[in-house]
């Protein structure tokens, strides 16, 4: 068989495979189980082979790389105008194998161990940090059916929650407050776990030359510099820099037609948690501007008085996603702008 491409369906179990010639033509469809796929891909010629973004397919590009096989991992939302009728495994690699073939297809960047290990990181500690805000809302509400209150803040929950507790004249039955000495100290372990992250990502930046570079932008520290680089790693994949603004969704979107176009708000695709960061660096930015007259500072001001400061932390944290590229690709340090276009 003349294999130029293939579609590969990943799953748990059982893998679908569809391959087609140079001239286009079906020549294998076949389902393979998971322990069987390397030793099937190791035994074919090197040709253009396409995933899904999902679980696994990061691990499963790379290890199709080492086998000499040109590995292209797709987003869902390209491969789905490709599938005919209904999903099934067989038409869902079918049309993998024909996005994949497209010559302007854009691609995920494929991550190495070392991005997904520091990616690791960074999604243990957000899924940390949403717990705990759900154990603070859990305890301000269920104190609040007792007629306790506590001002918002988990600053304010750490503070006067011990005083509740040692209060014996607040009302809390004994059952009530040895529940919410449970929750205080739960509280207390899920400190302690955010904390060392927040360690374990430090020592991975102070470790990094590259993550330390990134750090000298303006609104970017330890933690963006590290989750930019889990993310885009060398920056190659893309092509331009607004490339890479537009794959964070911090471009506008667009609804033109005839010749008129019409630019909406951001379009918000691509990684929420990296474009959350970027945007919150961006408001410490947008907030020191006003203290400021350097050119970008200028730059910023002006936009918060014609627009709002929302607006300008987006347009901050779109430029500050641009310039972390292009030190990247070229791997030079930060240079302060002299002049900013309006």
């Amino acid at each position: 068989m003349n294999i130029t491409t293939i579609g590969l369906d990943i799953a748990k179990n059982v893998f679908q495979i569809h391959g087609v010639d140079t001239n286009g033509k079906t020549v294998l469809r076949k389902q393979v189980k998971r322990n069987d796929v390397l030793a099937f891909f190791a035994n074919l010629l090197p040709c253009l082979i396409g995933l899904e973004a999902c679980g696994g397919s990061h691990y499963w590009a790379r290890e199709l790389i080492k086998l000499g096989h040109d590995a292209k991992i797709i987003s869902p939302q390209f491969v789905k105008p490709y599938v005919k009728g209904n999903k099934n495994d067989s038409n869902d690699a079918e049309a993998i194998c024909e996005a994949v073939g497209r010559p302007n297809m854009r691609f995920v960047p494929v991550k190495t161990v070392e991005q997904q290990d520091i990616q690791l990181l960074h999604r243990i500690r957000s899924g940390l940090i949403k717990e705990r805000t759900a154990l603070i809302n859990r305890i301000r509400g269920l104190l609040m059916e007792y007629g306790i209150i506590i001002a918002l803040g988990i600053a304010k929950v750490r503070k006067q929650l011990p005083s509740i507790l040692e209060d014996a004249e607040n009302g809390l039955t004994i059952k009530a407050r040895q529940i919410f000495a449970d929750l205080q100290e739960q509280l207390i372990e899920l400190d302690k776990q955010v904390a060392t992250y927040d360690e374990n990502i430090q020592a991975v930046h102070r470790a990094s030359v590259v993550s330390r570079i990134l750090a000298e932008i303006p609104g970017i520290g330890p933690l963006i510099a590290t989750a930019l680089l889990a993310a885009i790693g060398d920056g190659k994949a893309f092509s331009s820099a607004r490339q890479v603004a537009a794959w964070l969704g911090l471009v506008p979107r667009q609804n033109s037609s005839g010749g008129k176009s019409t630019l909406l708000g951001i379009s918000k695709r691509g990684d929420v948690y990296l474009r959350t960061l970027l945007i919150h660096g961006a408001r410490s930015v947008v907030k020191a501007a006003a203290k400021k007259d350097d050119a970008q500072s200028r730059w910023i001001n002006d936009l918060v008085k014609r627009r709002n400061a929302n607006i300008a932390a987006v347009a901050v944290a779109n430029k500050n996603a641009r310039v972390a590229w292009a030190m990247l690709t070229k791997l030079v340090h930060y240079e302060a702008p002299t002049l900013v276009d309006p």
